[in-house]
């Protein structure tokens, strides 16, 4: 089989020779379209209010996403909530932090980021577990982050916020592409539903959890990115393309078991109990 077309499922970008794929184009010879496979909408002001939560009741916010804080303002405005200054914001990454100057005064003291992991996040919610957290979600989500915290016993409570929905695929002929490029489970929900099985094409996959969540649903996963020696999604396209067009065999990939989450939890369990052996020992040697 040689690949010669390949679907993207994120918005045509508005100047295409500057998109990371438009040079794999050129490369590979490819004939590269986009369009999303889903569309995230956020809740309405009576979704908001049926979960029947106080945003003024906490004094720190959780965002993994920049479609959340565009929904939570928004909310907020609806409901006349104004958020306090004093108000702490914790982002799973620098560009949603950065995002949050599009609704308030950014002031590093009370903006927080991760570098994107899912250790990186867990130890900023640490750090700030005595604060009163509320933690903002787009439905589905990867239950992990809030299991995690559960095992942990940090108290915090959640909000929905924004739902993502499958895009209208009846204009998009599968048949047409050899490979789709697919960034989230809920993409690869929208793909499986949206695409027969026999006209499905090859798909490449970013990030562990996208990943994982297509190997459990029985799809066979041709690329994934990153990876070391592919950083991005287009570097992983191209070099998979390259091989399979000069006539390569290339194995499909294959996940170790995740053990991110319990591993985190074991880790804090640990340092904790250290911490209290050393605070037990110190009082008894004052009191001697």
């Amino acid at each position: 089989m040689k690949i010669t077309s390949v679907l993207v499922s994120q918005p045509r970008p508005a100047a295409v020779e500057k998109s990371p794929f438009y040079e794999v184009s050129q490369k590979c010879e490819l004939e590269i379209d986009y369009s999303p496979l889903i569309k995230v909408e956020g809740v309405s002001l009576k979704e908001f209010r049926s979960q029947r939560i106080e945003v003024l009741d906490h004094t720190a916010l959780i965002f993994t996403s920049r479609t959340t804080v565009d929904s939570f303002f928004k909310v907020c405005e609806q409901a006349r909530i104004t958020i306090p200054e004093t108000m702490k914001y914790l982002c799973s990454t620098e560009a949603i932090a950065l995002y949050l100057q599009k609704y308030i005064v950014y002031r590093k003291r009370k903006i927080s980021f991760a570098d994107g992991s899912f250790t990186g996040l867990m130890d900023l919610i640490v750090k700030n577990k005595t604060e009163k957290l509320l933690l903002t979600l787009t439905e589905p989500h990867k239950p992990e982050l809030i299991q995690t915290m559960e095992k942990l016993k940090i108290k915090f409570n959640k909000v929905v916020l924004a739902h993502t929905v499958s895009a209208d695929l009846s204009t998009i002929d599968a048949a047409k592409y050899q490979m789709a490029v697919l960034y989230s489970p809920a993409e690869v929900t929208a793909f499986m539903n949206g695409f027969a099985e026999d006209k499905r094409p090859l798909i490449a996959t970013f990030g562990d959890g996208t990943t994982r969540f297509a190997i459990n649903n029985g799809l066979t996963v041709s690329v994934m990115a990153p990876t070391p020696g592919a950083p991005s999604m287009a570097k992983a396209v191209e070099m998979f393309v390259s091989k399979v067009n000069a006539g390569e065999e290339v194995e499909p990939v294959v996940l170790a078991d995740n053990h991110q989450a319990e591993d985190f939890v074991k880790a804090v369990q640990a340092k904790d109990s250290r911490r209290y052996k050393s605070k037990k020992t110190t009082t008894i040697t004052a009191k001697k």
